[in-house]
């Protein structure tokens, strides 16, 4: 199986993640931050994915060490599930409706890392979660998960939908692009090699 746990402890957090790629969506989260487990339960049901997610946090502070090392880690947990990428389809994107909104995400699993966010939001705060975070949660998984990772609302009005949307795609996403194609025997590139 295409599993791996990562556990990350420094004086602001403490964090417990397990990923499965092959997974049914089975979901145990509890970061504290109530808008970002919906988010990730979202991530996980719409992906396929099984996650677990432990997380405690300097949340008297604010949320943003909490939700910036849980996607630290998911990167990393994806990365090393992954392992060697061999026969993954490697590229892949999806458009996701949430009512009035709409959301693109494309990704490339090659080794680069690389995160391009395009979102504007009204409201500063998501729930508990600052809406400037929205980018830096998916840049850390892009540069943790060594992807490519391109995120855009195309239009929208309600910032909750243009969240989940985007993380709906995301999800669908990296599903595609994570499956594993019969016809490939090798990494997924011409040189032969990915990016280490």
């Amino acid at each position: 199986m295409r599993r791996a746990t990562i556990e990350r402890k420094t004086k602001e957090t403490q964090i417990e993640l397990s990923f499965t790629v092959d997974g049914t969506g089975r979901v145990d989260i509890d970061t504290g931050i109530g808008f970002l487990d919906h988010m990730l339960t979202l991530f996980a049901g719409h992906g396929l994915f099984d996650l677990t997610v432990k997380a405690t946090g300097d949340l008297h502070i604010d949320e943003h060490h909490t939700a910036e090392d849980v996607f630290i880690c998911l990167g990393r947990a994806l990365d090393q599930a992954l392992g060697d990428r061999r026969g993954i389809v490697r590229t892949a994107h999806s458009y996701v409706p949430m009512d009035e909104a709409l959301a693109l995400v494309a990704v490339d699993l090659g080794g680069r890392p690389y995160s391009v966010f395009d979102a504007d939001f009204v409201t500063p705060k998501l729930g508990q979660l600052g809406a400037d975070l929205l980018f830096h949660l998916f840049e850390s998984l892009a540069i943790h998960g060594r992807m490519n990772l391109h995120a855009k609302v195309l239009y929208g009005r309600n910032d909750h939908h243009k969240a989940e949307a985007l993380f709906k795609a995301l999800a669908r996403a990296l599903d595609a692009a994570t499956q594993l194609d019969p016809r490939r025997a090798d990494v997924p590139s011409t040189k032969g090699t990915l990016i280490a």
